[in-house]
């Protein structure tokens, strides 16, 4: 006996594309979501890598500065250092300054005069004296600007006391430096500081 099919051929073809329409939905779907999981996973790694090296970063970063912050510390210890040489040194040159300026007041101090008082400041030298009349406290600054080590005789105050007892005066000179590396005066020039070469 024959088999007669009932079913019309374009059903069927119609029923064969939508389940392979389905199986092609189905695959791409799976696709799609192994696609997805892929790029995640990446980007997930990614991230973690980025993060590791910002991290790494972070560390470098906190060890270089705590390096720099012991390198200034040591800028500024040495800063100090040479600050304190300097001065070291200098007091080392002015030890025999001192000699010389107490021997040129000695040789610059005329007959007549007397000082009662000598304060050194720095370059600056305050003299307190009494001198017979105001002419030999004349003549002391006279001798004073002619000095080898004292320069710039300033009378500040000369008062006449009793009859026969002489005059009281306060001087102010300033002592020559002898380093060869100031070129300026650093207590009468104004605010001029002697440059170093």
């Amino acid at each position: 006996m024959p088999r007669i099919n009932l079913l019309p051929w374009r059903q069927q073809e119609r029923a064969q594309r939508q389940r392979e329409f389905g199986l092609a939905v189905v695959g791409a779907v799976l696709a799609a979501g192994a696609v997805t999981l892929l790029i995640s996973w990446t980007i997930t790694a990614a991230v973690d890598r980025q993060n590791e090296r910002n991290a790494l970063l972070k560390r470098e970063i906190a060890q270089l500065d705590t390096q720099i912050k012991e390198i200034l510390d040591l800028e500024t210890q040495k800063r100090r250092l040479v600050a304190r040489m300097d001065i070291i040194s200098k007091l080392q040159r002015s030890r025999p300054e001192i000699v010389h300026v107490v021997d040129q007041l000695v040789r610059t101090l005329p007959d007549g005069v007397h000082l009662t008082q000598v304060k050194q400041t720095d370059k600056r030298i305050e003299l307190h004296g009494v001198a017979q009349s105001s002419t030999r406290v004349s003549t002391f600054m006279r001798n004073i600007e002619a000095s080898a080590w004292l320069t710039n005789p300033e009378l500040q105050v000369i008062e006449t006391a009793k009859v026969g007892a002489g005059s009281e005066f306060v001087l102010f000179a300033t002592q020559k430096s002898m380093e060869p590396d100031t070129e300026v005066d650093v207590v009468h020039r104004g605010p001029h500081v002697g440059v170093k070469k």
